[in-house]
């Protein structure tokens, strides 16, 4: 029997509230939890909330999935230059503490499950897309399957991983602006995204007022890290959506 799409905002090592936010959702059986990427960094506690879900993934009767986000993009970097360019990840050590000392405590089963986070996700019963964090506006074909993006080479590549962190759009070319590079007239790219990949539920930007609703597009990091809340979004087989949110 079908059941829910659990689609869980930006947890960003809030533990505690990830924790209320499960029980007050009660995935069961049939039912399909999907995290839109930063389960790392900036709160109290990501390696928590890396077992936690990690644990409810390999231990519960309903699917899990994570979808990388860019903190999960920067961890995985930082880990393969320890081995391939020890210098840089020095140097990304020291911009970033956290990817160290996070590092230190992550095991390897951890590890790997940060590895295998899927770059976006689909639900084709409700034309629905995943991503962190958006689409630019020049960007013409999105890949049907994660293993068709994964196997993007060179600049298709790079193209692609700008949904990672997309926010601004440059205003005459739809292109991506790196943050804090837009100017007045540039849009946020939800704003002018046309649906042309499906309707795109993303995290990545906080949104401190609840969830955002655009045109084709809903935005569902509402900032717990920062003071809001923690809310996901849950679609239920008819296509009904509801949000629930803990402080």
């Amino acid at each position: 029997m079908a059941g829910r799409h659990i689609i869980i905002g930006d947890v960003h090592g809030m533990s505690e509230a990830l924790r209320l936010l499960i029980d007050r959702l009660c995935p069961q059986a049939g039912d399909c939890v999907i995290f839109v990427g930063d389960i790392l960094d900036k709160g109290p506690d990501p390696v928590g909330v890396v077992r936690m879900v990690r644990d409810v993934a390999e231990n519960a009767r309903f699917e899990v999935i994570l979808v990388e986000g860019n903190h999960e993009e920067l961890h995985r970097r930082y880990r393969r230059n320890l081995t391939e360019r020890p210098t840089i990840a020095k140097e990304q050590a020291v911009r970033v503490p956290e990817l160290a000392t996070t590092t230190a405590r992550l095991a390897r089963d951890d590890i790997a499950y940060l590895d295998a986070a899927v770059p976006f996700h689909r639900i084709a019963e409700h034309d629905l897309l995943v991503v962190h964090g958006g689409i630019p506006g020049d960007m013409d074909s999105f890949p049907d399957t994660v293993e068709e993006a994964r196997a993007l080479t060179g600049k298709a590549r790079r193209k692609f991983d700008k949904v990672l962190r997309t926010r601004f759009v440059e205003a005459k070319t739809g292109r991506f602006l790196m943050k804090d590079h837009e100017t007045e007239a540039d849009p946020f790219w939800a704003d002018i995204y046309d649906g042309r990949f499906g309707h795109v539920v993303f995290g990545h930007v906080p949104f401190m007022d609840g969830p955002r609703h655009f045109p084709f597009a809903t935005a569902i990091d509402t900032g717990a890290v920062h003071g809001g809340a923690l809310t996901a979004l849950t679609i239920g087989p008819d296509g009904g959506r509801t949000f629930v949110s803990v402080p």
